[in-house]
C-alpha cells in the first residue's frame, strides 16, 4: 500500500485532568516543523463531523480552510473557537506548523461562556471576539508555550477555577459520542420534568448546537467506524454485516452516512487513515 506518511510529523492526543473531565474531552497536538519539506497534501488535515466544540491555538505557521467548492478561506486568527461540525472539514497549513487543539463538551462550553453554539456550527471565529477580553490572557499564554505539555497545563490552570465555580459534576469523560449523547439527553429530560419531547429537544439543541437527530447520526457512524477498526484487526470487514449490526437499513445506507460524516466511503476512509499523513487526527483520536 502506497503511503505518504512522514516519519517526523508529530500528532498526539492528550487527556484532560480528572477535575476537567466533564468539561474537556481531549486535546490534540500537531507539530510538523521537523518534517519539512511537506507536500500540499501532507500539510492538510482532515476532520470528521463532530458534536464537540473546538478551540485552536496556532503557535507557529499559518493556514487556510479548504471549502467544498475548492476555494480557500484564510484562518481568521491564531486563537480560534469553533462550534460543532455537521459535515467534515479540511485545513491546510502553508508550511511547518505547531497547533494545540482542544475538544470541548458543548454543554460545558455553553455553561462557562453563555455562547450561542448554534451560531458557531460549522464555523470558527477569533476567541477574543466571541468569548470576551478575559480570554486574551489565555491566548497569550498558550501562543507563547514551548510545547504541548505547557499548553495543557496553562489551559487547565485557567479553566479549573471557573469550572469548579459552576459546581458541575466531575463525571468520567465519555469515551464515545453515543455515551455523551445519552448523558446529554438524560440531563435534558431531568432538567424539564413534565415537558414535551419537543421542549426537551430544544434544550438539547441549545446546549449542543445540533438537533438530536443530527447527534444520533454522528453517534451511529462513529460506532460503525470503531467496529470496523476492530474487524480489521481481526481480519477483513464485512460491510453488509456491519451495517446491520450498527442499525442501518443496508450497506448503501451505511456508506451514505459515513460519507456524509467523513467525506469518504468506508473503504476509502479506512485506506486513507492508514496511509495518508493528512488523516493524522483520525489515527490518534480512535
Amino acid at each position: 500500500m502506497d503511503s505518504d506518511r512522514h516519519p517526523d510529523a508529530i500528532a498526539r492526543l492528550i487527556a484532560p485532568g480528572l477535575a476537567l473531565s466533564g468539561c474537556l474531552y481531549a486535546s490534540l497536538w500537531r507539530d510538523t516543523l521537523a518534517a519539512e519539506p511537506l507536500t500540499a497534501e501532507q500539510r492538510s488535515s482532515h476532520f470528521p463531523a463532530t458534536p464537540y466544540c473546538g478551540m485552536t491555538w496556532v503557535l507557529e505557521g499559518d493556514g487556510v480552510q479548504l471549502l467544498d467548492d475548492g476555494s480557500e478561506r484564510p484562518l481568521p486568527g491564531r486563537a480560534l473557537v469553533g462550534g460543532p461540525r455537521s459535515r467534515p472539514a479540511q485545513f491546510r497549513s502553508d508550511a511547518g506548523t505547531r497547533c494545540f487543539m482542544v475538544a470541548w463538551l458543548p454543554e460545558a462550553l455553553h455553561a462557562l461562556t453563555g455562547v450561542d453554539l448554534a451560531s458557531l456550527v460549522d464555523g470558527c471565529e477569533p476567541i477574543e471576539s466571541v468569548l470576551g477580553p478575559e480570554w486574551q490572557a489565555l491566548n497569550d499564554a498558550l501562543l507563547a508555550a514551548p510545547d504541548e505539555h505547557a499548553c495543557q497545563a496553562r489551559l487547565e490552570a485557567f479553566l479549573l477555577p471557573r469550572w469548579r465555580a459552576l459546581a458541575q459534576a466531575q463525571a468520567a469523560p465519555p469515551r464515545r459520542y453515543r455515551d455523551w449523547m445519552e448523558n446529554l439527553a438524560l440531563k435534558a429530560v431531568a432538567g424539564g420534568h413534565g415537558e414535551s419531547l419537543r421542549q426537551v429537544e430544544r434544550r438539547i439543541k441549545r446546549w449542543s448546537g445540533q438537533s438530536l437527530r443530527a447527534l444520533r447520526s454522528i453517534s451511529r457512524a462513529e460506532s460503525a467506524f470503531h467496529q470496523a477498526r476492530g474487524d480489521l484487526e481481526a481480519g477483513a470487514v464485512l460491510w453488509s454485516a456491519l451495517a446491520q449490526d450498527a442499525g442501518y437499513a443496508d450497506q448503501a445506507h451505511l456508506c451514505r452516512e459515513i460519507r456524509r460524516v467523513c467525506g469518504f466511503s468506508p473503504e476509502e476512509l479506512r485506506r486513507r487513515i492508514f496511509s495518508h499523513e493528512a488523516f493524522w487526527a483520525y489515527r490518534v483520536w480512535v
